[in-house]
């Protein structure tokens, strides 16, 4: 029974009604303040207004504040060499490649080598020739040394015949003076025949005398006229032969050049036997080899590339960046490659124009609608450690940063 009646409890407290909790009292209703209309759209107003200004502040003086920093950093960079793709000057057959691929080199290293039978009998004619063309000046000259004895003894003829002439002269004056001497003589030894005033006998000398006086006077005419024409000969003798000294000189001048001409030709010979060997311009690496032995070249054929060691850094900067950078300002390079590591350096170089106007195909903004694109000048930046050169490759990718000395 006990059980039952503790049942009979419960019940009965579970039947018992729960009470409500009492409600608080309610406030008393209080209307809003009015405010006016324009109050409302007052604060959007200023926020709108408020942004428009710093856009416009943003957008008008941008450049300048970016061409202002004393950081200016592009990663439009990459690393640059000098890349030369050495190419054959002559055709011939390849002989042997003395280098690898990706080979490291020095200045003068012998890289491909051709045959050279060809060329080197080549500057063995011209240089054949150069000899002929100096034998022939070297005989021309003796044949004018001849030429001048010739008109040296031709001169001593000229001079002989003067002398005669002068010897003639001086004859025909003592011819002359004897004759003019005898000549009386006879006339009067004759006038005094006619009055038996003398002998016969010294009328007879008179006239003896006389004429062999004028016979005396005769041949010295006759030797001065011998005398006058061996001159006139020997003179013409001297002129013929100074105009063959002439035609000598002339030919010579003719043979000097002649000589240079097939110097000339040597130096071409010599020339294309050195462009039968490719050597390295510089210190540096090459590149694949494009050629074999055994391989036909034909002139302009790409033997092998070749890459300088000397490395730089083109960064191409935007051209708000460039107000304050000048060459001489100091640069950090980082290259993706070397991660961590900084390169120090310092601008060397910037572009004369944009890269735009360098382009195969400029732009012609005067064509069309117009849209502004901001352009891109190049700056060379150099390394201040040429050591740290051959580790670079050309192309790799760089983050460049300037500072400016403002």
């Amino acid at each position: 029974m006990a059980p039952e009646a503790a049942s009979v409890a419960i019940t009965t407290e579970t039947a018992k009604p729960t009470l409500a909790p009492a409600r608080p009292a309610e406030p008393e209703h209080v209307p809003p303040a009015h405010r006016p209309d324009w109050q409302k759209y007052l604060t959007p107003v200023l926020v709108v207004l408020l942004a428009a200004a710093v856009v416009f502040m943003i957008f008008r003086n941008w450049n300048s504040w970016e061409g202002g920093k004393a950081e200016q950093v592009t990663d439009d960079a990459y690393v640059r060499g000098d890349l030369t793709p050495l190419s054959t000057k002559v055709a011939g057959i390849v002989r042997d490649v003395s280098v690898s691929d990706f080979q490291t080199v020095h200045q003068g290293d012998l890289l491909v080598q051709l045959e050279d039978d060809d060329y080197r009998a080549q500057v063995a004619q011209a240089g054949a020739a150069v000899a002929a063309a100096k034998a022939a000046i070297e005989n021309n000259r003796h044949q004018k040394q001849l030429q001048q004895a010739k008109i040296d003894r031709s001169l001593a003829g000229v001079t002989q015949a003067q002398a005669e002439i002068s010897a003639a002269q001086a004859g025909i004056a003592a011819a002359q003076a004897d004759l003019d001497r005898t000549l009386p003589e006879r006339r009067r030894q004759e006038a005094l025949m006619e009055t038996n005033s003398t002998t016969r006998q010294k009328v007879e000398q008179a006239v003896a005398e006389e004429e062999r006086s004028r016979a005396q006077l005769v041949s010295r005419q006759a030797s001065l006229d011998q005398a006058k024409a061996m001159l006139s000969s020997s003179q013409s003798v001297v002129d013929a032969e100074r105009r063959g000294l002439d035609v000598l000189n002339a030919q010579e001048l003719q043979l000097i050049a002649d000589l240079h001409g097939r110097e000339a030709s040597l130096t071409v010979a010599q020339v294309n036997l050195g462009y039968t060997r490719i050597e390295a311009p510089a210190d540096g690496t090459v590149g694949e080899r494009q050629v074999r032995p055994g391989q036909l070249v034909s002139p302009g054929t790409q033997a092998i590339p070749f890459v300088n060691k000397l490395k730089w850094v083109q960064a191409n900067y935007r051209e708000t960046q460039l107000t304050n950078v000048k060459v001489g300002d100091a640069a950090e390079i980082r290259i993706d490659a070397y991660p961590g590591k900084v390169f120090r350096g310092k601008v060397i170089e910037i572009a004369p124009a944009s890269g735009s106007q360098f382009a195969l195909l400029p732009p012609d903004n005067a064509t069309g609608n117009y849209t502004k694109v901001v352009q891109r000048v190049s700056v060379k930046i150099g390394l201040d450690d040429d050591s740290l050169a051959p580790e670079l490759r050309p192309g790799l990718s760089v983050i460049a940063r300037v500072r400016t000395r403002r």
